[in-house]
C-alpha cells in the first residue's frame, strides 16, 4: 500500500514544482474544445449536482463547453476505467468520491488503481453523515444509545445504503471504536433504507444528512449525531460523534481527478478555477443547501485526502471481513 500511495501524492504535488512560468505558458491554450467530467452515479443524486455545479461554472470561467457524462454502474468502477483509459489531455475528468477509496479495498480485480492512475485535481466538497434512529428507541445521545445497544444485544438492526457503501463503513467504524453488536441490514440505495427506517422496520442508520435533514427536522427520526469533526450548519444543536468518541470521523466527498500524466499546467488551471468557484457565493449557498461544505485545496492536499481515506477504510474493510458480492 505505501509504494501506490507515494505514487499518488507525487502526482498531486507535481503542479507545485514546475515554475510558474513555464506552467502558465504552456497551459495557455487549454481548453480549446469541449472538456467531459466522468460521473459514476446517476443523474440527479449529490455527487451529479456538485459535478454539474462545477462544470457550469468552469465552462463560464475557461471559455469551453464542461459536460457532465453520466456513467452509472458497479459502483463507479465502469466511470474511472472509462477515465484512466483517455488520454491524459485534460478533456476527460473524473467526479472521484469517498466510494472510490473504498473500492480499493473492496474490489480485488479491478484493471485499475485510483491511486496509480489517477492524478488528483481539486476537491469540490464534503458532507457528513447523520447518526439517527426511529423514534420508538428510547435514547436521546450517542452514550445513551451504546449503553441502550450494550444491555440489548443482538436487537438493534443498522440499516445502510449498500453493503460497503459510506453508509455501511460509518456503521462499521462506529461499532469498532464502541464495542457493540449490530445487526447489517443493507438496502439498495439511501430512499428505500429510508422507508424502512422512518416506518420502524429497522432501528439505526448513517445516512447522507442532505437526504435525512428535513426528516430529522419534521421529527420522524432522532438524529444523535453528526460524523463530520466539526458540527453542521444544517443541525447546529446536533453534536458530532467525535465529542463522545474522540477522533472518529466519516464523510462523504468528491473532487475532480485526471488521468496520470495529465500536465501540470492543466491540472494547475483546473484547481485554481475550481477553487475561486468555491469562493462565490453563490457556490457556497448552493452547497450548504446539500447540507455539505467547500473543500478547497491544492491538488497535494486532496490527493493526500484520497490517500488518507484509502488507507483508512482499507482498515476497516479488512477489519470487518466486508465481502460485495
Amino acid at each position: 500500500m505505501k509504494l501506490p500511495r507515494r505514487r499518488f501524492l507525487s502526482l498531486a504535488a507535481t503542479s507545485a514544482v514546475l515554475p510558474i512560468a513555464a506552467r502558465v505558458a504552456r497551459g495557455q491554450g487549454y481548453p480549446n474544445r469541449p472538456v467531459r467530467i466522468v460521473v459514476g452515479f446517476s443523474a440527479g443524486g449529490t455527487t451529479d449536482i456538485g459535478a454539474r455545479l462545477i462544470a457550469e461554472r468552469l465552462a463560464e470561467r475557461l471559455g469551453q463547453p464542461f459536460v457532465v457524462e453520466n456513467r452509472p454502474g458497479a459502483a463507479t468502477n465502469i466511470a474511472v476505467e472509462t477515465v484512466v483509459r483517455s488520454p491524459p489531455d485534460g478533456y476527460t475528468l473524473m467526479m472521484i468520491t469517498s466510494t472510490n477509496s473504498a473500492n480499493v479495498s473492496l474490489y480485488t480485480n479491478l484493471k485499475f488503481s485510483v491511486i496509480r492512475d489517477l492524478a488528483p485535481v481539486a476537491g469540490v466538497m464534503r458532507s457528513p453523515y447523520v447518526l439517527e434512529v426511529h423514534p420508538s428507541v428510547p435514547v436521546k445521545s450517542v452514550p445513551e444509545f451504546i449503553a441502550y445497544a450494550k444491555a440489548n444485544p443482538g436487537t438493534i438492526n443498522m440499516a445502510s445504503f449498500g453493503t460497503g457503501s459510506g453508509s455501511h463503513l460509518s456503521g462499521e467504524l462506529f461499532k469498532m471504536r464502541t464495542g457493540i453488536q449490530m445487526t447489517h441490514v443493507p438496502y439498495r440505495g439511501s430512499a428505500p433504507m429510508l422507508i424502512d427506517l422512518i416506518s420502524g422496520q429497522v432501528q439505526l442508520a448513517f445516512d447522507n444528512l442532505s437526504a435525512s435533514v428535513e426528516h430529522i427536522r419534521a421529527g420522524k427520526l432522532r438524529a444523535l449525531a453528526v460524523t463530520a469533526v466539526k458540527r453542521s450548519e444544517a443541525l447546529p444543536d446536533v453534536p458530532t460523534v467525535a465529542e463522545f468518541l474522540p477522533g472518529y470521523e466519516s464523510s462523504a466527498w468528491i473532487g475532480l481527478a485526471a488521468p496520470r500524466d495529465t500536465p501540470a499546467e492543466i491540472i494547475d488551471t483546473l484547481n485554481r478555477e475550481t477553487n475561486a468557484t468555491l469562493e462565490e457565493p453563490a457556490v457556497k449557498a448552493r452547497i450548504a443547501e446539500l447540507a455539505a461544505a467547500a473543500l478547497p485545496g491544492s491538488p497535494a492536499d486532496f490527493g493526500k485526502l484520497v490517500a488518507d481515506e484509502t488507507e483508512k477504510w482499507g482498515k476497516v474493510i479488512r477489519t470487518a471481513n466486508i465481502k460485495v458480492e
